[in-house]
């Protein structure tokens, strides 16, 4: 059986895919709504103010990890015999996933040494699961580029 490793780790798509998955968190925070999305969008903006590209350096210095936390998931699917799309099943299952991509964020968090942005972590975190959760079917539609 194939890993989601073979097909989201080949050097040759990871420009691409950074670009799509940063694409995804831009589309992700612009999509908020209402007064709870004050802090997104502020702490987001933030964190752009420290550095342009911190986001896309973000991405990427995680997306090994988030990959990897994705594979149970992609084993599943493989095992259900490819029932409906690959983002469709994370869509199924998006606590879990929220809770898989989150655990990577949480220890990138705790390790970081940007008081900055841990601060800006720490105040956004308790309300991070259910935004998490909203993000996975646009991170389905990424991964379904990929994942046939």
């Amino acid at each position: 059986m194939s890993k989601l490793a073979d097909i989201l780790l080949d050097p040759t798509l990871r420009p691409e895919l950074l670009t799509a998955c940063e694409g995804l968190v831009d589309a992700e925070v612009a999509s908020k709504r209402g007064l709870a999305s004050l802090p997104i969008k502020g702490g987001f903006k933030a964190v752009k103010a420290v550095s342009p590209a911190f986001i896309r350096q973000v991405v990427d210095a995680l997306f090994d990890r988030f990959v990897e936390q994705l594979e149970p998931s992609y084993a599943q699917w493989i095992e259900s015999g490819r029932s409906g799309s690959f983002g469709a099943h994370l869509q199924r299952h998006d606590l879990a996933v929220a809770d898989a991509l989150l655990a990577v964020t949480d220890q990138r968090a705790r390790q970081s040494q940007m008081r900055s942005v841990k601060k800006v972590y720490d105040k956004l975190r308790p309300s991070a699961q259910g935004h998490v959760r909203a993000g996975v079917p646009r991170m389905g539609q990424v991964l379904d580029r990929y994942v046939k």
